[in-house]
């Protein structure tokens, strides 16, 4: 009977484990560990373009690792993911020791790091999930800031085979005219235009007879609304054009002018 007592209090509804799941600390771009084969891709690229020998490289950022009181042979290259809040730390640390190195960093925000930039601002998939823009600073490049065009392909091909094994490849649907989803209201609004459904005109659906499912639900609309919807997605795509012509372009001051004069 206590047996039985022990196993009913530990069983959990779906319920339960789903508001518990509510209150765990949320996953942050420190909690990104890469990818086997993403981290190959890199590896393989320095060892190449650099002409480093991979049996040198090091790996001081894992769980609990200390990267700072790592034991760094005098011939080694970190070619590693670093938490990103600190890297711009990291970059001081391997810079003042001369340490050589090839990280990933935040394509974002990489230029503000006091490193050399291989700028590829790539949107990798981690092992948790999160989709990052990801470049990589070091100190072993002769440029100060260069594309990749190489190291994209290859991180692209990589993050492609791990989205396909892991079955969360999105697959963009084109809709039939007669389907209108919230989604397209939003860009109707957002771009000033205005359309609108009548009580008659549209019916609630929840999924798709061919089996698609209609994320929050969608309507199935009338002919006549159908053309409506069709004039409002032509005058958003142009007012769309327009904003983007609109976008302000911006000049450089006479003392910034004065800078490039300078430069070689």
């Amino acid at each position: 009977m206590l047996e039985q007592c022990k196993a009913g209090n530990q069983e959990e509804t779906k319920e339960y484990i789903e508001f518990v799941e509510k209150f765990k600390p949320k996953k942050t771009t420190d909690d990104c560990y890469t990818p086997d084969n993403i981290y190959n891709v890199v590896a393989d690229y320095v060892a190449e373009y650099y002409h480093k020998d991979k049996s040198k490289f090091v790996r001081p950022f894992y769980p609990g690792g200390d990267y700072e009181n790592y034991n760094y042979p005098d011939d080694c290259v970190v070619v590693d993911n670093p938490p990103f809040s600190i890297v711009t730390k990291i970059a001081k640390f391997y810079n003042a020791r001369k340490i050589d190195y090839f990280i990933f960093a935040p394509g974002l925000t990489c230029f503000n790091i006091p490193a050399q930039i291989v700028c590829t601002n790539f949107s990798i998939t981690y092992d948790n999930s999160a989709c990052v823009n990801t470049s990589f600073v070091t100190n072993m490049d002769k440029y100060a800031v260069r594309s990749a065009p190489e190291l994209y392909n290859r991180l692209k091909k990589a993050n492609e085979d791990n989205l396909k094994q892991n079955k969360k490849q999105l697959v963009n649907n084109a809709y039939p005219d007669n389907v209108v989803m919230s989604s397209m209201f939003e860009q109707y609004s957002k771009h000033g235009v205005k359309f609108y459904l009548t009580e008659k005109e549209c019916a609630k659906v929840r999924k798709l007879d061919c089996g698609k499912g209609l994320f929050g639900t969608g309507f199935i609309i009338s002919d006549k609304a159908a053309e409506r919807k069709a004039a409002a997605e032509r005058k958003a795509a142009e007012r769309k054009a327009a904003e983007m012509k609109q976008r302000c372009r911006l000049s450089l001051s006479e003392r910034e002018k004065a800078i490039i004069a300078q430069l070689e």
